[in-house]
């Protein structure tokens, strides 16, 4: 089960990539001794030498362009009362 949920959590990652770039050809391998490797399509040389999973999860998330977080102004309002009330006075 453990072993799935590594896989989950590295596939989501490839399908932000997908979503993120447009390019549905990403493709990931996970090798025999359970590193992980991308390529921009099945059967092309990886883009990475294979990497435990938090260290592909990072490098896939740095790839193609980032998608900026919507800041409403509840947000900005929202921390504007942080920084007050940790404020040393």
């Amino acid at each position: 089960m453990a072993g799935s949920a590594r896989s989950t959590r590295a596939s989501t990652a490839v399908e932000r990539l997908k979503n993120r770039t447009g390019h549905a050809g990403y493709s990931m391998v996970r090798t025999g001794d359970g590193l992980f490797c991308l390529s921009e399509r099945p059967g092309e040389p990886p883009l990475c030498a294979p990497l435990e999973l938090d260290d592909f999860v990072k490098f896939v998330n740095k790839l193609g362009p980032q998608e900026v977080r919507r800041v409403s102004k509840n947000d900005v309002e929202f921390e504007k009362q942080l920084v007050k009330k940790n404020k040393p006075e």
